[in-house]
């Protein structure tokens, strides 16, 4: 493959030097991952709308091969096959991805930081916080706006809340992704329909079934028809509309119970003030969320000590990040004005690395640096600039 401008910029950018430094100093190891992935991953944990996103080929033994089309998931593959798996690591990165994004250049240039291992969550939180404010100065940029969340408090909400699992795993996703979350809160508390469909039968079958159950039916059904999707949706997909379905018909979602989700989700602004009123929610629908609420107060503390201004972060309870892995911590670096793309943006994600085979669960956050965007607005390689992050 020849070197593109984005390639060889890495050689040469005075920014580079300044970035790696900065990530080799905080103790991270440079990582460089295979270009060629397995598709695999990349299709299971973002579904198969990324396909037409993905540069994919296929070895002699048919295996599905796809250029990298981001390095969060190569690097976390590469430390769960090698003889640190399960310790605590870090590990830096820049290098190209390959991903089809409608009239921008395909091939283009992502740096970042992936932590493994720690189980001091709330310390390692800040720590890609900081590191992240390091990352835009490292280009000259350090007047930034700071926008944070933390999905672990929704899924706690929503746990105290005792949802049929179905409606669980509907509304986080909602929450990550950005879409559709009012919207299936109101299809919550409608009342239980009295008409009847050509899927009554499956329904009935499937009301109080758990999502393995569900699976194995519409696999089942499936397969006598003889096919693997309808419409373009998975076997997955359609179980879990049919559950949506007949949890519906089983009741809907108690009045009460949809004010205090959307008393939570209105909690917004400083993360001081955000603590007190998480701990007013809980304390007045008599919900067992402290701990979440505790790591979350834990953060801030080390984000403090860091010396990040906290009181000029925006928290929200509604921020997502849209992807679906994260399950804790989740953050952007913007431009102040800029609305819309992120300089830096990262999160923790505990669950991905079981997804990828880890045995057990491993603790793990990062983040990914956009570098066409920073470099936009970034001055001069060579300019002067002072941290934003102790």
């Amino acid at each position: 493959m020849t070197l593109t401008a984005a390639s060889r910029a890495t050689g040469s950018a005075a920014w580079a030097d300044a970035l790696l430094l900065s990530f080799a100093q905080a103790g991270y190891v440079r990582a460089e991952p295979a270009i060629l992935q397995p598709a695999e991953p990349f299709l299971d944990l973002s579904g198969e709308d990324i396909r037409k996103s993905l540069y994919l080929t296929a070895d002699p033994s048919g295996e599905e091969l796809c250029l990298r089309p981001d390095l969060t998931i190569p690097v976390a593959r590469d430390y769960l096959a090698s003889d640190r798996c399960g310790q605590p690591a870090g590990f830096s990165y820049l290098g190209p991805v390959f991903r089809y994004r409608g009239g921008q250049p395909s091939e283009f240039l992502q740096a970042g930081i992936e932590s493994f291992g720690r189980q001091d969550r709330a310390a390692a939180d800040a720590e890609m916080l900081a590191l992240a404010l390091q990352a835009t100065d490292a280009f000259g940029v350090n007047d930034v706006e700071i926008r944070t969340g933390d999905v672990a408090l929704f899924i706690a909400l929503i746990d105290a809340l005792d949802l049929y699992p179905v409606w669980r795993r509907r509304l986080i996703k909602d929450l990550n992704r950005k879409v559709s979350l009012e919207q299936d809160l109101e299809r919550l508390t409608l009342a239980t329909g009295t008409s009847r469909n050509e899927y009554e039968g499956v329904l009935a079958a499937l009301a109080g079934s758990d999502r393995k159950a569900a699976l194995a039916l519409v696999t089942d059904l499936m397969s006598i028809a003889g096919t693997t999707n309808v419409g373009g949706r998975t076997v997955a997909e359609i179980a879990d509309r049919f559950l949506e379905q007949s949890t519906l018909k089983g009741g809907a979602l108690p009045r009460d119970a949809l004010g205090i989700i959307k008393r939570f989700l209105a909690i917004s602004g400083d993360p001081g003030d955000a603590v007190v009123q998480l701990r007013a929610l809980a304390k007045d629908a008599k919900l067992d969320i402290a701990a979440a609420i505790d790591q979350f107060d834990s953060r801030v503390g080390f984000m403090a000590a860091r010396g990040i201004d906290t009181r000029a972060t925006r928290f929200s309870t509604a921020f997502g990040r849209g992807v679906d892995y994260y399950t804790g911590f989740e953050f952007e670096l913007h431009a102040k004005g800029n609305g819309v793309e992120p300089l830096v943006a990262g999160g923790r994600y505990d669950g991905l690395m079981t997804q990828l085979g880890a045995p057990s669960p491993i603790p793990a956050v990062g983040f990914s640096v956009w570098v066409e965007a920073l470099t936009k607005i970034g001055r001069k390689p060579g300019a002067s600039s002072s941290g934003s992050a102790s």
